[in-house]
């Protein structure tokens, strides 16, 4: 039981910067500075602890939060996406008026 307390600590940390990091790449519109290498780590690691749980049989509440964090990773994931689509076509539009 205290094990999984100290397991839930460990990803409410983990995914108290995500909130941040999702509204920086809402403003900023630009994937630089992001790695999307990074974030898709991120979410095969948050699999491999799910798999974890289930592997070990050992299915409970803290799987809530693991599901938590790979929507906030993905959702930031996904914001990469689009910014570095948006990053594009202000490259192409820069090249085009020169």
């Amino acid at each position: 039981m205290i094990s999984g307390l100290f397991e839930i600590m460990m990803l409410l940390c983990f995914a108290a910067a995500w909130p941040l990091s999702i509204c920086r790449s809402l403003v900023s519109k630009t994937s630089k500075g992001k790695s999307v290498t990074f974030l898709i780590i991120l979410i095969i690691g948050y699999i491999m602890g799910i798999l974890n749980k289930f592997a070990s049989n050992d299915v409970n509440y803290v799987l809530i939060f693991y599901i938590i964090n790979i929507m906030l990773v993905g959702t930031d994931t996904v914001l990469w996406f689009r910014n570095n689509h948006l990053d594009k076509k202000r490259d192409a539009k820069k090249m085009q008026l020169q």
